[in-house]
């Protein structure tokens, strides 16, 4: 029998019944004479003794205190509130909603071109009935909570969203296709479309980032970052829904780029590794967050930002054609077409600042 890395046992799943049996009535777990020969066999002592001795002396009482934390504190509940193993569902709705913008690259299954109608109106009809359910009983928690509405039109407002996300995603693809192109156009290492689409992550965070912004401008509670930040964490590139990004767009390696909230990135921008589009400060005198302002920068079209740069500021715009390079800490605009790079900041700005002046 194959053993742990502790040298007990490795037990299949499916065995579990076979080794405990469970007291519904107290909650509490009995080891069968199976398990307890097992155990006494493979390891000299009943270990399997002392850990259900344990759990029946231990766990109740901590379910106890973790009910009264959850009764008496922060909760989201089922019907009456946000059912939060809802966010599943939305990382399977994301991951079938990617399915109908790639199919055969991000579909379980391979898909053929004489099936393709049919598997894309099959999956749509999935998608739309998992969504609306899933954003109706989202938009009922917020405005509960938020806005404690009698006469609601939640139900109205996600059929609503759905239908403009629906009808969006063929514009959607058409904005993927570009930034796709420009990753081929941008990195001389790609061979081909098909392998960006497969195996770069920027493709699969900045697909998520545009259907999460739609949602965003729809005003739907939760699901857009939900979205990204499950993004996030499988490729290591931090797009937050509401930055507003134009199509070519492209993300060279990825890991550990961030662009904020109110960031505005114009057409055919390339980022590499470790950029950072963030705000001055994030809060104000009194050390309150800053909302509804522009705390991030303007990237125009055509800029090229290289690895591990920061650029920060809702005033600071790098103007079209700029090249920012790697390691420099930007906190004040750049001209069109300016090339900075580190150690000649300072130089930039004063070159700028004597333009501006007049006297360049």
């Amino acid at each position: 029998m194959r053993t742990s890395k502790c040298g007990l046992p490795e037990t299949p799943a499916w065995c579990f019944n076979y080794l405990f049996r469970i007291v519904p009535q107290k909650f509490t777990l009995r080891p069968s004479r199976l398990a307890v020969n097992l155990f006494v066999r493979r390891s000299g002592k009943s270990v399997i003794m002392q850990t259900v001795e344990w759990i029946n002396k231990n766990i109740p009482p901590i379910a106890d205190k973790l009910e009264r934390g959850v009764l008496n504190g922060f909760s989201a509940e089922g019907e009456e509130g946000l059912d939060l193993s809802g966010r599943n569902t939305i990382y399977e709705v994301l991951n079938d909603i990617l399915a109908v913008l790639f199919p055969g690259f991000y579909s379980k299954d391979k898909v053929l071109r004489k099936e393709m109608n049919f598997y894309l109106g099959d999956m749509l009809r999935h998608i739309s009935l998992r969504l609306v359910r899933v954003m109706t009983e989202i938009l009922k928690y917020h405005c509960k909570k938020k806005d404690g509405c009698d006469d609601c039109t939640c139900e109205e407002r996600a059929q609503k969203s759905l239908e403009t996300i629906i009808e969006s995603l063929p514009s959607i693809r058409a904005m993927l296709f570009e930034d796709v192109k420009a990753a081929y156009a941008g990195d001389p290492a790609a061979t081909c479309l098909e392998e960006i689409i497969l195996s770069y992550p920027c493709i699969e965070a900045i697909a998520t980032y545009r259907i999460a912004n739609l949602l965003y401008r729809l005003e739907v509670p939760f699901v857009p970052r939900i979205m990204t930040e499950h993004a996030h964490s499988r490729t290591g590139i931090d797009i937050h829904p509401g930055a507003t990004i134009a199509p070519g767009f492209f993300i060279d390696h990825g890991t550990g780029t961030v662009i904020g909230e109110t960031t505005s990135i114009g057409k055919n921008v390339r980022l590499y590794q470790g950029v950072t589009l963030g705000a001055v400060s994030p809060f104000d005198k009194q050390g309150n967050p800053k909302r509804g302002i522009k705390r991030h920068p303007t990237i125009e079209d055509e800029v090229i930002i290289y690895a591990n740069a920061t650029i920060l500021g809702g005033e600071t715009v790098i103007g079209k054609g700029a090249i920012i390079g790697g390691n420099t800490w930007i906190t004040r605009s750049v001209p069109p077409g300016a090339v900075v790079y580190k150690g000649q900041e300072d130089e930039r700005r004063s070159k700028s600042s004597e333009v501006e002046s007049g006297k360049g």
